[in-house]
């Protein structure tokens, strides 16, 4: 099968980037560092402490921003903290040098949202956050502000993810649908499809149990963002179970952890990425949208359907969630051609065939 003119690069053209010289690091890449359409980026040895978030705007680099901006510079070279309600841009160890007709955009990694970590890529002239134009070459910041948990970063972390596309792949609805139809996408019976997106709901019935979901704490102690399984759930997270209601009230600013009703599928030769619900619907948002790589949910990968972890805020004021409530879309791309891994398979992937989960860092 040819490989397509548009589309998502896949793991060995992201691979052939950075050996042509269109993406530069400091230091080799990572052996697992290139996932099957993303590439994870990589903190490096400083972090500025500023005294709030901005665009450079469209005359502007990063650097100078940050010389009138920035508070005091954080070595991260051993290892430092993080404080929640603060803002630090950290220069990334990947820069890029983009053909005329490759485009990127970025996306906090699952983990990275799971943990509240609220990331931005960043690069000079930027006039949008996560956006990368076609042709930029140039250094990428990371904008990162702890909202729930003090996390302990160091350089080499990983907390973002890029993206690299020739082009437009996205489907649209009637190819969406049909795709649907032919590889079953989300395990609903009746598919909402709209705005080029086809709905994801939550899921308020709760498990055997009747978990539904998590409330993360306030003043806890500090999460290590590159060591799994090394802290106890119930020191930074409250369960929250269902009461036969099937509906939960949102506080505002909380975070909660909840799941998906629908199974989610992505088939090898297409990538996913989900996009917060309209706001008019409601005073909430899934606060992070996410990448969902191909082979995620695949059953030739492990999967079988993977439910969809989600973020969720309320903003301003109380609000009620209930089971079945449309809380966000997934937009489907185009692969230029299939990856050589696949999400799940031999990759050490966190979250093939998960039910609600909490992120990695958590002894279950």
């Amino acid at each position: 099968m040819m490989a397509r003119v548009t589309g998502i690069l896949a793991d060995r053209a992201i691979a052939a980037l950075f050996e042509s010289g269109r993406l530069i690091s400091e230091r080799e890449l990572d052996q697992d560092q290139i996932q099957p359409a993303s590439l994870d980026l990589r903190l490096g040895s400083k972090a500025f402490r500023v005294r709030a978030s901005f665009m450079p705007g469209p005359v502007n680099l990063v650097s100078d921003k940050l010389d009138r901006l920035k508070l005091h510079v954080i070595d991260l070279s051993e290892g430092a903290v993080l404080e929640t309600g603060c803002v630090y841009i950290v220069p990334l160890m990947e820069r890029l040098d983009l053909p005329a007709d490759m485009s990127a955009s970025a996306n906090p990694k699952s983990s990275t949202g799971r943990l509240d970590i609220f990331t931005r890529v960043i690069t000079d002239y930027a006039q949008e956050f996560d956006k990368i134009p076609a042709g930029y070459s140039g250094p990428l910041y990371l904008e990162i502000s702890p909202r729930t948990f003090p996390i302990v970063v160091r350089r080499g972390s990983r907390l973002s993810q890029i993206r690299f596309r020739v082009g437009n792949a996205l489907l649209g609805e009637p190819e969406l649908l049909e795709l649907h139809r032919e590889e079953i996408l989300v395990a609903a019976s009746r598919p909402n499809v709209s705005g080029g997106g086809i709905a994801l709901s939550i899921d308020l019935s709760g498990d055997k149990q009747g978990l539904i979901g998590y409330r993360g704490k306030h003043h806890t102690a500090v999460v290590d963002v590159d060591k799994k399984g090394e802290h106890d759930i119930f020191d930074f997270w409250e369960p929250l179970y269902s009461r036969g209601r099937n509906e939960l009230i949102l506080d505002p600013d909380e975070f909660y952890i909840l799941v998906s009703r629908e199974a989610v599928h992505v088939p090898p030769l297409y990538a996913a990425e989900m996009t917060p619900f309209d706001p008019l619907v409601g005073e909430f948002r899934v606060h992070y949208a996410g990448f969902f790589d191909p082979g995620f949910g695949h059953e030739a990968a492990g999967g079988r359907g993977s439910r969809a972890v989600l973020e969720v805020r309320s903003h301003e004021v109380p609000f009620i969630l209930e089971d079945g409530q449309i809380v966000g879309r997934l937009v489907y791309e185009h692969m230029m051609e299939r990856p050589e891994g696949l999400y799940g398979t031999g990759l050490g992937s966190n979250y093939q065939a998960q039910g609600l989960k909490l992120s990695k860092h958590f002894r279950v």
